[in-house]
């Protein structure tokens, strides 16, 4: 059992990094306990354990009298001396009780009682380590799961993943590394836990305080955040300083530090966006690209109506609800989205709207939208339906044909990349 112990307490000092004097003492608490079972009640049990070496042994103090009543709390005077020279009655002296067999007999006690003492002296490291740690960024390797828990080895401590913190659209697979943001470390019925998450808006945070350095020495200022995990983040910006602006710095040069976070966050979409003290502003901010047509205020400004055009209403609302429902997180009120009502246009108002839409097309003049709408093109859809042929046809586009199928359809593909980008 010696080579054994020390072995064992070798590899606890290595892996766990708890120290040599730590563990003996331990140990030994844990050894009184597995002595117990094996000796007799003796007084005042105690278990020495050579460094060196590993033996053990086992001590016991005991009264010494004139006359043994209890040989197991009492010692006579003559034998007291054998060990303490000038003993007298009245005195405690400590002997060896090490029992032969001791180290058979107790051998497996002692195991169960070390592993769980070195565990409770474990978990005192684990708090003692990760209570200032709070709202760090961790990386760990994917070691088990329990039920959708996410276990996570960050070298010399294990750390959990819970169920409600990770990200939706997430599958981790053992042995991966990852990192996560640490939320708490909490007592839980087997002492503290290191508490990760990888949902909580403070990791976004987190990471871009890592990535932009402005935002790290304070020239820039994250105002206020809003993220469905896994979907989408819209964070608002501002800077202290007027010669830096704030959604640039955190994009990046070619958009790198935003690709960086993007690509932590498993392509999750990040809006950054210019935050402004004047609400109006803010919210037009937050609802970019679609247009705001009315802003009013309601209850106390805890409540807004916003109106939009009909055809912006989708883009406002967002897939699912989503950008309205982040908009209304990031401004701290409720955003009420509602299409303006439109009345009938006259059939020459119907011409010119069509006329204006397609003369707003790089490439096409007023007077080529003029003729289109004439003939019957009414929409952009209209348009590129038809042949090259069929319009070079047309007397006033002639030649021009090619050069304005061309600019619908790089029009078309503007507009569905626009849509694309803020779904």
């Amino acid at each position: 059992m010696n080579a054994d112990l020390l072995a064992t307490l070798d590899f606890w000092e290595r892996e766990k990094g708890i120290s040599k004097d730590t563990l003996f003492e331990v140990v030994e608490e844990a050894l009184v306990s597995a002595a117990k079972k094996a000796i007799n009640p003796a007084r005042d049990l105690r278990v020495s354990i050579d460094p060196k070496t590993g033996d053990i042994r086992t001590f016991s103090k005991r009264l010494v009298v004139e006359e043994v009543t209890s040989q197991h709390d009492e010692i006579s005077l003559p034998d007291a001396r054998k060990t303490k020279k000038d003993a007298e009655l009245g005195d405690e002296v400590e002997i060896e009780v090490t029992p032969t067999n001791f180290g058979r007999i107790a051998s497996q006690a002692a195991k169960q009682a070390i592993m769980q003492q070195l565990r409770r002296v474990e978990k005192q490291l684990i708090y003692s380590e990760f209570k200032d740690r709070t709202g760090d960024i961790v990386s760990g390797v994917v070691r088990r799961f329990d039920r959708s828990d996410v276990f996570l080895d960050l070298g010399r401590f294990e750390a959990i993943l819970p169920n409600h913190e990770r990200v939706p659209t997430e599958e981790y697979q053992i042995g991966e590394r990852i990192r996560c943001f640490v939320k708490a470390v909490e007592y839980g019925p087997h002492g503290p836990d290191i508490i990760l998450s990888r949902s909580d808006p403070n990791f976004v945070i987190k990471l871009f305080q890592v990535e932009v350095s402005e935002i790290n020495d304070g020239t820039i200022e994250i105002k206020s955040i809003a993220r469905e995990a896994g979907y989408r983040t819209k964070l608002a910006v501002h800077s202290h300083d007027s010669k830096v602006d704030p959604v640039g710095a955190c994009v990046g040069l070619r958009g790198q530090r935003v690709k960086n976070i993007v690509r932590e966050l498993n392509n999750e979409k990040v809006d950054i966006i210019p935050w402004s003290d004047d609400q109006r502003t803010f919210v037009a901010n937050a609802l970019s690209p679609a247009k705001l047509l009315a802003f009013e205020p309601e209850e106390g400004g805890h409540r807004i109506k916003v109106l939009v055009e009909p055809d912006q209403l989708s883009l406002a609302i967002g897939k699912r609800g989503q950008n309205a429902r982040l908009t209304s997180k990031l401004c701290d009120c409720h955003i009420d989205i509602q299409a303006q009502e439109v009345t009938e246009m006259g059939f020459e108002e119907k011409v010119a709207q069509a006329v204006r839409a397609f003369a707003t097309i790089a490439g096409i003049t007023e007077k080529q939208a003029n003729t289109l709408v004439n003939i019957g093109f009414h929409t952009l859809e209209d348009l590129l339906q038809v042949d090259l042929a069929d319009l070079q046809e047309i007397p006033e586009i002639g030649d021009s044909a090619a050069q304005i199928l061309e600019s619908a359809k790089a029009e078309s593909t503007r507009r569905l990349l626009k849509l694309e980008e803020t779904q």
